[in-house]
């Protein structure tokens, strides 16, 4: 068990806990540290040390605190996840799709944007600090009830109740939550919103469709009125589970478009990096029509531009255009396979025409013959676009390379 958690873990992220120790280095001398860890283990001796806390900047501003376990500890997460997994997965909801086998976020976007076609109104929730704010005595009841497993129940006890280290290198206890970034931290917070939300929904609003992608959460109401009632409901359930919704970004949206008239004040929502509102769209006889339906949101597009900034193009002037294009491929491909499942007219619109600027003018540094002359530019990278199509990931397909 503890060879199979490593061989899982150590196709993820490589950076270091408290200890400093990377994938890498936990590699030179795996096999003492792999027997040492399954020794206290299997001895019940094993204690996790603190978790490392760094903040990661969010894109509305304000940062989002993430806990970076160990590698031993994150092999040790590992080894319990395998045992508890295949007993809670039966009983998740269908509809919850974050972090779970054989479910994925487009899934979830898949479902969102069809329901807003069929229901006027949807609620979008947001829980204020959710992975710090579980409840760990609930939490506790609701995995006693589905393993029996001592050793298993001692371990979650111990990484839940395991401090945190501080950036000033400080220890701060912990009475609640769990660590966003941990190995098993998506499983238990998907078994607390299996009772504190999914569950809850089932009994008391049957008739609501929902999407959850662990704690982001689309509701789909028929009226304004349903939509107000589930909120209210909501709201004391989540304070029974001592969970709060966020006042400000917690919202009730009318999914418009051109077949409903009404004006109301909020007309779009994010989901999963998608933004929903309406958009234009083209029937299968070619007309014209406003539908609700989701794109690259606009802060993803933010983020997307200052990456490519950060790369600064104009300083890589030394390097052929085939090397550049090997550098950007792996990056602009993650984007287009994620975010150009959905209206790609939007990623191409608002992130290649952007690109292909910044190409056009990678070109004029490099060649003095191209210095101030932007159209010329724009014609070369055109031209090589056409000749070849493939040679960076988001010209293939396009019809005119420069836009």
């Amino acid at each position: 068990m503890v060879w199979k958690a490593y061989q899982l873990v150590k196709r993820n992220g490589k950076a270091a806990g408290v200890d400093g120790q990377s994938l890498d280095d936990f590699a030179h001398d795996l096999e003492n540290n792999l027997y040492k860890l399954w020794n206290r283990m299997a001895s019940g001796s094993y204690f996790p040390p603190p978790v490392r806390r760094v903040e990661i900047l969010k894109s509305g501003g304000g940062s989002r605190p993430l806990g970076i376990p160990t590698v031993a500890d994150r092999v040790a997460q590992m080894v319990v996840k395998q045992v508890l997994e295949p007993q809670l997965e039966p009983i998740f909801d269908q509809d919850s799709y974050g972090y779970r086998p054989g479910k994925s976020a487009h899934q979830a976007v898949e479902s969102c944007r069809k329901r807003c076609w069929k229901y006027d109104w949807v609620v979008d929730l947001d829980i204020k600090g959710f992975f710090d704010s579980i409840d760990h005595d609930l939490l506790m009841r609701a995995l006693r009830f589905h393993t029996s497993e001592r050793w298993v129940l001692l371990y979650l006890q111990r990484w839940l109740e395991a401090p945190v280290e501080l950036p000033d290198g400080s220890l701060q206890e912990r009475t609640s939550g769990t660590p966003q970034g941990g190995v098993i931290s998506p499983l238990l917070a998907n078994l607390y919103l299996h009772y504190a939300f999914d569950a809850w929904m089932r009994r008391s609003f049957p008739h609501i469709p929902f999407e959850r992608y662990a704690d982001d959460v689309i509701c789909h109401c028929h009226s304004r009125a349903e939509a107000e009632r589930l909120m209210a409901g909501l709201q004391e359930r989540f304070a029974s589970c001592g969970l709060t919704l966020h006042p400000q970004k917690t919202q009730v949206v009318y999914c418009k478009d051109s077949s409903r008239r009404g004006q109301f004040p909020q007309i779009q929502f994010t989901f999963l990096g998608y933004c929903f509102r309406p958009r234009m769209a083209k029937n299968r006889h070619g007309e014209i029509f406003t539908s609700f339906l989701p794109a690259v949101s606009p802060q993803v597009l933010k983020r997307m531009r200052d990456r490519i900034r950060q790369i600064d193009l104009l300083r890589q002037t030394y390097l052929p255009l085939e090397e550049l294009a090997r550098r950007l491929n792996p990056i602009l491909r993650g984007w287009i396979q994620y975010y150009g499942r959905f209206y790609p007219t939007e990623l191409r619109a608002k992130l290649f025409s952007y690109l292909n600027q910044e190409l056009s003018a990678w070109l004029r540094q490099k060649h003095q013959r191209l210095r101030r002359k932007h159209r010329r530019s724009r014609e070369l990278l055109t031209r090589i676009g056409q000749q070849r199509p493939g040679l960076f990931a988001h010209w293939h397909g396009e019809r005119a390379v420069a836009g």
